[in-house]
This record gives structure tokens, sequence and C-alpha cells, in this order.
């Protein structure tokens, strides 16, 4: 493992994920109370021996840059380290990276001294648990140029990602990007003959990219510097690979899901808590996912009851009633709120006695949830001030309201309060 060198993308503007994208990178999207996504890779590759990781960022980079930097330091003497590269212009390259290949075309200068065998491609935006020497032995041991990281999806899902047919010996031999109509049809295949026995029950099945590359070095140097105006992996690079290299297929069988829509990120957060053995889990001492450390105190809650939660460090609850919720860092809650179905993201710090009772003085709520409120099937970002007798509940059952002017908004019936968002006292939502 000390010849593979990661490569973690930090994705463009996402869009699908406005307006929790507003002010910060997918990667740096806080998951399940206290971590953030870029946490994933970053600990999988740790976990895997791989400790040359370097992370690509480009949009709204602040946040996951200053969390990168101070949650991975390495001993020098592992001689590894996680490093942020931004883009940047260059006399060579006057443009931002243009795409997932473009990104990697312009910092391959600065991966060249660690003369590394193979490239590890990873996405920061996924949610799942891989051992990547597993990954990398299946590499090697087929003899491959490109590996890609393969699972199952049902005709539902497919079109939303790369599909691509391989041969008896596991070998790609036809890749489409994002199908459609007839192209979508040409891509079936029988992916109960892979030994995934509950496929029969998907209905047809294709066999879809989790973005997840493995490419020899000297391989994805040649493909980039053939194809200059290629600018992706999936659209571009991969359907030409396929013609001049042994491009092999990995099948993963664990949890996988990308966080690339509201629905998805607060559908992969909720599910931590709503299942007695959830599909992903961070309770595992032997592949634990690593964050930054806050030292903070132990949660406090008072004359409560929680049901199915998860409750992160440094809380404070008052005679709350929280139920199928994760609640984030440092967040308060008054006496008699109501949580339900609730992704709170917490705070960024705390308020003293003080403040909190200046801001009540001035009649503005301060950070947390005040008293008497009642929350459901929301996503609230962090440092929300939300006031008292508040009704955050979507009563209607809208789908779509944009914020571009507002403190909330909704996307597929899931209400979503903006970062630093004001919610004054008996506000209806």
């Amino acid at each position: 493992m000390k010849d593979v060198v990661a490569i973690i993308l930090g994705g463009g503007r996402g869009e699908r994920l406005y307006p929790l994208t507003k002010l910060r990178a997918k990667p740096a999207l806080p998951l399940a109370g206290k971590y953030r996504l870029i946490d994933i890779p970053v600990s999988n590759c740790i976990n895997s021996n791989i400790h040359k990781i370097f992370v690509l960022t480009q949009f709204n980079s602040a946040s996951l840059n200053r969390h990168v930097s101070t949650t991975y330091g390495f001993s020098p003497f592992m001689k590894g380290f996680v490093e942020v590269l931004a883009a940047q212009q260059t006399t060579i390259s006057p443009d931002w990276f243009q795409g997932t290949a473009d990104a990697v075309r312009k910092i391959l200068w600065v991966i060249e001294p660690q003369k590394a065998n193979d490239l590890l491609i990873l996405a920061g935006d996924h949610l799942y648990k891989m051992d990547y020497r597993l990954f990398v032995k299946s590499h090697r041991e087929t003899n491959a140029d490109v590996s890609i990281a393969v699972i199952p999806v049902s005709e539902a899902d497919a079109s939303g990602f790369g599909l691509m047919k391989i041969d008896a010996k596991g070998r790609v031999v036809e890749f489409k990007e994002k199908p459609k109509g007839d192209e979508l049809k040409n891509m079936q295949v029988d992916v109960t003959s892979l030994g995934f026995v509950d496929a029969s029950t998907w209905g047809t099945s294709y066999l879809a990219s989790m973005g997840i590359y493995i490419f020899k070095n000297d391989v994805i140097t040649k493909l980039l510097e053939r194809y200059p105006q290629h600018t992706d992996f999936g659209k571009h690079l991969i359907p030409e690979a396929i013609k001049d290299f042994k491009v092999q297929s990995y099948i993963f069988r664990g949890y996988w899901e990308d966080i690339g829509t509201i629905e998805s990120f607060y559908r992969a957060n909720l599910a931590l808590v709503k299942q007695p053995n959830p599909d992903f889990s961070f309770f595992d001492e032997q592949f634990p996912v690593y964050t930054r450390p806050r030292f903070l105190p132990p949660s406090k809650i008072l004359n409560s009851k929680v049901e199915q939660s998860m409750i992160s460090d440094g809380c404070i609850i008052r005679c709350a009633k929280i139920q199928n919720s994760v609640i984030g860092v440092r967040t308060r809650i008054e006496a008699k709120s109501q949580l339900e179905n609730v992704l709170m993201m917490g705070a960024d710090y705390y308020q003293s006695d003080t403040e909190r009772e200046n801001d009540l003085k001035n009649n503005l709520p301060p950070i947390g949830i005040g008293e008497n409120t009642i929350i459901r099937d929301s996503i609230i970002d962090k440092n929300a001030r939300i006031g008292r007798n508040v009704k955050i509940v979507n009563k209607n059952k809208i789908q779509q309201i944009d914020c571009e002017k507002e403190s909330y908004c909704i996307r597929n019936g899931i209400t979503i309060i903006v970062k630093n968002a004001i919610i004054p006292d008996n506000t209806i939502i």
C-alpha cells in the first residue's frame, strides 16, 4: 500500500444540495451530528493503510480546508499526509478544474514525486466503508490497467450512473455514462450471476460505477496526455480506456450511498437511527471513522424523552421530546419542544448565558431551539436561531419552495432551515 496514492475529489458546486452547499463544499457537509462527509474516504484510506492522500478542492472550500488541516496530522515517522490541493491558475493551465479527469490532469505534477505505482481515485461525497486493500489486491492480481468499483442498481436508479457490461472474467467490455431510453435498456445485465441472490426482487438490474477507480500511474498519464480535451472520467476517459487498455470491474458487496441530493443526504442520516442495525454504522472498532476532536463535554439531557435518535457531544436538552432524529454538536433545545424526523447539524460555538439573555431581551432567538417549538421532517443547518412557539411541520405537504430571499426552503417535502437563519417566535412554516 506504500505504492498507492489516494486522490479524493472535492466535487463541483453541489447545486442539487443547495442551500446546504451555499457556504460549504459537498465533502464538508456535516454527517451524523459530529462528522463530515470527507471523513468517510479519508478514514477508509487510513484503515486500509493508505497514508498518502490528496484532497482536491475548488468551490466553497474554506471550511473543508480548515477541517482537513486541523483533523489529519500523521506522525513524521509514518511519512504520511492528507494534503489539500486547491484549484489554481498556472502559466501552463489558466483554467480551473473542468471535471474529474481534468482535476487529476492538472495536479499530476504534484503527485509525481511520490513515485506511486497506482492512483486510487475517490469521491468526497459518498457514504460507505471499503477496505481498499482488497480493491488494490484485485487490481494487481488481474493485472488491470484500470479497475472500477461497481455495484448493482435497479432500473429506477440506473439512469443516474455510469453503467457497464462485463465478460466472464470481470473485464469491462462496454461503458455508458448515464444512458437514457434504448441505450439504457441495452445495458441490462443479470446480476444474479454475480452472486447477488436478492437481485431478482429488484426487477431489471444494471451494473453501475461507484466513481471509485484505480489507475496504473503510467496508464492514467498516457490517457490524460493522449486526450487533452477529455475532462471527465465517466463521460470521456473510461470509454477510451476500454479500447486500448485492460479495464477490470471490482464487485462491491457492502452499503454505499451517493450523497448527491437533499433527499439522499437526509435519508442517509436518518437511516442511522431508524434501524436497530443500520446498513452503515459508526460503531465499528475495527474500522473507525475519524474526525476532528472537539473536546466537548458530555451531553446533558434533562427530563426528556428520546427515541431512536443520536445525540452528539456538548448538547443541552431540557424537557423535550425527540424521535427518529440526529442532533448535532452544541445543540440547545428548550422545554416542551418536539422534534420528529429531524436532522439538526448543531452549532459552531457556544453562547454564554449573558449573550442568550441579551438576545431574548432584544427579541432575537438564541442559537438553538426555543420553548414549545414543534419541528418535523426537517434539516436544521448550523447556528440556526429558532424561536419560541414555532411550528415547522409543512402542514400542506408542499414539495418545493425556493429560498433565495428566505431563511428556509423545501426540497422534496423536506423543510430546510438555512445556516445562520433566524426564525422569530410564533412562526409557522
